[in-house]
């Protein structure tokens, strides 16, 4: 069964930063995409940030352009997101998702973990 589990969400003050955390466990041939998307209240998911499988190619949202950073360690199944200079606006739960393969037999299927709240003040 893939989990994957996400930390390092909390309470920061604007300008602030924040490094979430999203792991991936369980049986599984092979990641490829994984990224961060986020919910605020009343509002639909949004995309983050997103990591090809390879590392080297990346896409962000224009709101957290320039703020913030997605990586992956790829030996460790997990992704990252640094946050910095974080606003009042950035305020949100934030989802991981993963395109994971779990057999080589079987396309990707889509897994998001279960949210972490990211709470800025101002």
């Amino acid at each position: 069964q893939v989990q994957l589990v996400e930390s390092g969400g909390g309470l920061v003050q604007a300008g602030g930063s924040l490094r979430l955390s999203c792991a991936a466990s369980g049986s599984m041939f092979r990641i490829n995409t994984m990224g961060w998307y986020r919910q605020a209240r009343g509002k639909q998911r949004e995309l983050v940030a997103v990591i090809v499988s390879g590392g080297g190619s990346t896409n962000y949202a224009d709101s957290v352009k320039g703020r913030f950073t997605i990586s992956r360690d790829n030996a460790k199944n997990t992704v990252y997101l640094q946050m910095n200079n974080l606003k009042p606006e950035d305020t949100a739960v934030y989802y991981c998702n993963a395109q994971i393969q779990v057999v080589v037999t079987r396309p990707p299927d889509v897994y998001w973990g279960q949210g972490t709240q990211v709470t800025v003040s101002s």
